[in-house]
């Protein structure tokens, strides 16, 4: 399968210094350009807001469609983590949204979800209506969609995940024993109509425990597991569901 280019999206608050190791190693994986799209701290404090989110979709957009003109199939596979992936899923749509249509799909095949909470009995506004608007995966004929959720064992995790993991866990799902990534549960991070992936041992970011979705051997672990080939590509047809 050809490869193509690929688009990140972060998660709130996260500097894009973290993500250079998942940049540098999706590159080699795939021999195709890989755009981090930059977002800074005062933008993601912004982000209650939905003016603040058409302003980062704008940016993944103009990224996309560079790239998209760059590359073989004419589309891009986008990552999102965490609130990102949340984010990505609003720029498949071609409804209107903040006087805009994006209609990622048209740009993009495939999208990998990275400890998104997709699903959350306190979540925030945005993100409600993200899954109001567009329930599990409306446009799986267009887009192969990856969920990918950490399962960390807690007492080998950091004070912060520990420390934290109860409260989020139970804004979450309603347990607070659940299994989860050390903020996103397992149960919340499984996108309905996804290609489902679960890593044992996975933090859902570095501050949680040394080994998170942007660490390079995980990586390569979903990397792999999602179904993409060796050359960096995705296949022809991917498994209706797996968890590892």
């Amino acid at each position: 399968m050809t490869r193509q280019p690929i688009v990140i999206l972060g998660g709130f608050l996260i500097s894009p210094e973290a993500y250079a190791p998942m940049v540098a190693r999706l590159e080699q994986r795939s021999g195709q350009p890989v755009r981090l799209v930059p977002v800074g701290k005062p933008e993601w404090l912004l982000t209650v807001f939905a003016f603040a989110w058409a302003r980062i979709l704008d940016r993944v957009q103009a990224s996309a469609c560079e790239l998209a003109r760059q590359s073989p199939t004419g589309k891009v596979t986008l990552i999102g983590h965490s609130s990102g992936g949340i984010m990505l899923r609003l720029f498949l749509d071609d409804a209107p949204f903040q006087g805009r249509r994006y209609d990622g799909k048209a740009l993009a095949d495939t999208l990998v979800m990275l400890g998104s909470p997709h699903t959350a009995l306190k979540a925030t506004v945005l993100r409600q209506m993200v899954a109001d608007r567009l329930p599990g995966s409306p446009f799986a004929d267009q887009v192969r969609y990856v969920s990918v959720a950490g399962d960390l064992d807690l007492q080998v995790a950091s004070p912060m995940a520990r420390r934290l993991a109860p409260t989020a866990y139970r804004n979450s799902t309603g347990d607070a024993n659940d299994r989860g990534d050390g903020l996103v549960p397992v149960a919340s991070a499984l996108l309905a109509g996804s290609t489902p992936l679960v890593l044992p041992g996975v933090a859902h970011g570095g501050a949680f425990g040394p080994s998170w979705y942007g660490s390079p051997k995980v990586v390569e672990r979903w990397w792999a597991a999602a179904g993409f080939n060796g050359s960096g590509g995705p296949p022809g047809s991917w498994p209706a569901g797996a968890a590892h």
